[in-house]
């Protein structure tokens, strides 16, 4: 990719914070690495902390120091230091947007874009409205003003389908929708990206990519640790808002997606949208047929030991909120009718890891079915590694050498890292900076993709808060299943693709028995 020529006025709000600590700043000093920003590129953070210029640019470093790729080159980062600047002020203080103002427009004339201008919200959600409205009030994002004009927001989008809504109608009075840039990181990830080359790019896959060929698919996105000192902000979220809605819903549509008519980002998103559509609403007064949830217990993962969830600080002893969910959806459209995909993200599992199983159906006539006296595994299954350790494995039956006619299942495996080498691939961050500095907005995410993942979403919680008031009104408390710290989750989520006859697909390397 060659280098942007256009000017840009990155403005980070929330720019003293954590996840500019972390991934902003390192992601951006990684494309000046690279040679990827423009010219003159300026970063302007806004933040309630009072720093110097010179004081963000030395927590700058710090940060691109502990957790950037390649270290810090001195002449790379003079160039790009010198981009850097600061201001302090309040989010929901008119003065110190019109102190921002003044500092803009100061910037442009020392550092000129042509108005080319991106405002991010690295904040919490609570201040994302007055943030929007003063930078609108005081003239910086108006879309009657020359230049690219961009606002990028941070998940979450709402905690449920009328908050979202509510959100996404207060952006729409300020931005036009094309200025608005909801960000997913894990949009950002390589090997998120390379589903689509590897489903429509490759003539051997594409063709069997449907319900007469595929019998289901499972995603998992497992984390090994606890919530650790997050309690007090996780417990008022859950895995279900945490991952589902949002990281999970945008891989499922990745994967059951319809080809679009161009590699464009109106395309892609359309045909997003409309698997999401697609999805089977839940009945909320059904919710147990399709929807586990749970919370860990003390036990030990990856070496650590771990109390239990309502052990932990911040955690309210007769908590509801749900660390673990598994749940069946059915999409019903003409390619997946027939085909469950099942879901499940917790914390405390035996690894971290995300990865996108697809089990396809057995043959029609299993002709090795009981050889050497054992059942014969009876799905192919092609499983796309998400992260740790990149990649694509296929698995498939084979017969040992030998006289007998023994089965015995192997793969075909794709490592990322020994085909492109030991670099470390890139932060998501980079792609999904570079493409808001381009205007690109394939990886970020539509009004309408957050109000149909909510929508379904939303329903699972109306049906938990029926259980809930219905147990209140007979003097009862609701209690969550629990399993394990260290373990695949519950017996309850076994039991939900049990009753289809089916089982979770547990990486081998970190199986671990009950």
């Amino acid at each position: 990719m060659k280098r942007i020529e256009q000017p840009v006025m990155l403005v980070v709000f929330g720019a003293s914070g954590d996840l500019a600590h972390r991934k902003l700043i390192p992601a951006l000093y990684h494309l000046a690495y690279q040679n990827l920003l423009p010219p003159n590129f300026t970063l302007l953070g806004f933040a309630r902390t009072k720093y110097s210029d010179e004081e963000f640019r030395e927590m700058a470093r710090a940060g691109v120091e502990e957790y950037g790729v390649n270290g810090v080159d001195d002449h790379i980062w003079h160039w790009f230091s010198q981009g850097l600047f600061y201001q302090s002020g309040n989010y929901d203080d008119l003065d110190s947007f019109k102190k921002l103002a003044a500092r803009v427009a100061k910037l442009e004339k020392q550092r000129p874009t042509n108005g080319s201008q991106l405002y991010y919200l690295a904040t919490p959600p609570s201040v994302f409205e007055p943030i929007t409205s003063l930078i609108y009030e005081v003239g910086l994002c108006r879309d009657d003003m020359e230049g690219q004009l961009r606002v990028i927001i941070e998940k979450p989008f709402g905690h449920d389908l009328e908050s979202a809504r509510a959100l996404n109608q207060h952006l729409l009075k300020l931005f036009r929708e094309d200025q608005i840039y909801r960000i997913d990181h894990y949009l950002g990830k390589e090997t998120v990206q390379n589903i689509l080359v590897f489903r429509f790019g490759n003539g051997i896959f594409e063709p069997v990519w449907n319900r007469t060929y595929i019998d289901h698919v499972q995603i998992t996105v497992a984390e090994a640790l606890g919530i650790e000192d997050r309690g007090g902000y996780y417990d008022k979220s859950g895995a279900i808002r945490d991952m589902v809605q949002n990281h999970m819903m945008q891989l499922l549509a990745l994967t059951a997606m319809e080809p679009p008519f161009a590699f464009e980002a109106e395309a892609v998103r359309d045909q997003k949208v409309n698997v999401l559509r697609a999805i089977r609403p839940i009945d909320p007064a059904r919710v147990d047929e399709w929807v586990v949830r749970a919370q860990y217990g003390s036990g030990v993962s990856n070496g650590k030991v771990i109390p239990g969830y309502t052990q932990e600080k911040g955690v309210p002893a007769n908590s509801t909120t749900d660390s673990y969910i598994a749940l069946k959806l059915d999409i019903d459209n003409w390619r997946w009718k027939g085909v469950p995909f099942y879901l499940r993200t917790g914390k405390a599992m035996p690894a971290k890891l995300t990865e996108i199983n697809i089990v396809f159906r057995r043959p029609p006539l299993m002709l090795f079915e009981t050889v050497d006296g054992d059942k014969v595994p009876p799905s192919n299954i092609l499983t796309l590694r998400i992260q740790p350790d990149e990649g694509i494995r296929l698995s498939f039956d084979a017969k040992r050498p030998g006289p007998n006619v023994v089965i015995e299942r192997v793969a075909m495996d794709f490592s990322y890292r020994e085909q492109f080498g030991s670099q470390p691939a890139a932060d998501a961050y980079e792609r999904l900076l570079l493409d808001a500095i381009l205007g690109d907005t394939t990886l970020f995410i539509r009004r309408d993709e957050v109000e149909l993942a909510w929508d379904r979403i939303t329903r699972i919680l109306e049906g938990w808060q029926m259980q809930e008031d219905a147990l209140k009104a007979q003097g009862k408390t609701a209690k969550l299943p629990t399993y394990p710290a260290g373990t695949w989750g519950p017996k309850e989520a076994d039991e939900l693709l049990a009753k289809d006859h089916r089982y979770w697909r547990n990486p081998a390397s970190v199986r671990v028995s009950r």
